[in-house]
């Protein structure tokens, strides 16, 4: 079983935690979140319910377009492509090319493990 870890931290902690990482001034942990949101809301938009169908249908069915995907999802092809875009950016969904250019969703984790932090201070965090 495959999960990716996600963190919540607003703009300016992950703004100075990235540059902290180009700087060489921090090196992320093993167990560290690999994917960031800057709220627990914007995390629960992403991961609405709809979109959770809609990975367990691409997991399960592996269709072989977005073509196969609307067919199965019942969801408009313009629809699909905005939410898998929305989501690939995030790592929830993989877009490869196929043949003739059609883009192939993947969904390589079967879990999600959210990391949040409720008692640090600005200071605390990196």
């Amino acid at each position: 079983m495959k999960t990716l870890k996600i963190g919540i931290a607003g703009y300016d902690r992950m703004k100075a935690r990235t540059m902290a990482i180009a700087r060489g001034e921090y090196k992320p942990a093993k167990g560290e979140p690999k994917v960031w949101f800057t709220s627990v809301e914007s995390f629960a938009k992403v991961l609405s319910q709809r979109n959770r169908e809609l990975l367990t249908l691409i997991a399960r069915e592996q269709p072989g377009s977005l073509t196969e995907l609307a067919e199965l999802s019942g969801r408009h092809k313009s629809n699909l492509s905005r939410t898998l875009k929305t989501i690939s950016r995030y790592g929830l969904v993989e877009l490869k090319e196929g043949r003739r250019g059609a883009l192939i969703p993947r969904v390589p984790y079967d879990r999600v493990s959210l990391d949040v932090l409720l008692t640090a201070t600005p200071r605390q965090v990196a």
